[in-house]
């Protein structure tokens, strides 16, 4: 049995809106990224992007309430705390941290939706009585 382009196509199409619009815990990976790029490439190339443009947007998405700076995440919550969540640990840091803004793979947020999002504090931070 074969499968005709028009169905494949359409396949790929359906596969990739779903990776989109999926909530995920994390910022895409590169090898994701490529992946991406990879199953709609032909889509991709008719738009008019390159696979570099194509990875460069898709690794600097983020998710709902995650923030690049910590100026837009103070304008979003000045009534709590900016954190830095990283992505991967699922940890957050405080601005008196050493490691606030520092790792590779994270974010800034409110407190209240890193912790709501399932961040945690570190271990080493005593959580009040």
């Amino acid at each position: 049995m074969t499968m005709n382009f028009g169905a494949l196509a359409l396949c790929a199409a359906v596969a990739v809106a779903l990776a989109w619009s999926t909530p995920s815990a994390q910022a895409k990976t590169r090898k994701e990224c490529n992946a991406e790029w990879t199953a709609n490439k032909a889509a991709e190339t008719a738009a008019g992007k390159t696979r570099k443009a194509f990875v460069a947007e898709c690794l600097a998405q983020l998710e709902k309430g995650q923030f690049k700076t910590e100026a837009e995440a103070k304008t979003s919550c000045p009534t709590d705390n900016v954190v830095w969540v990283n992505l991967r640990s699922k940890v957050y840091h405080t601005n008196e941290d050493k490691s606030y803004g520092k790792t590779k793979s994270g974010a800034y947020m409110c407190e209240k939706d890193g912790t709501a999002a399932g961040f945690r504090a570190p271990k080493s931070v005593k959580k009040p009585a």
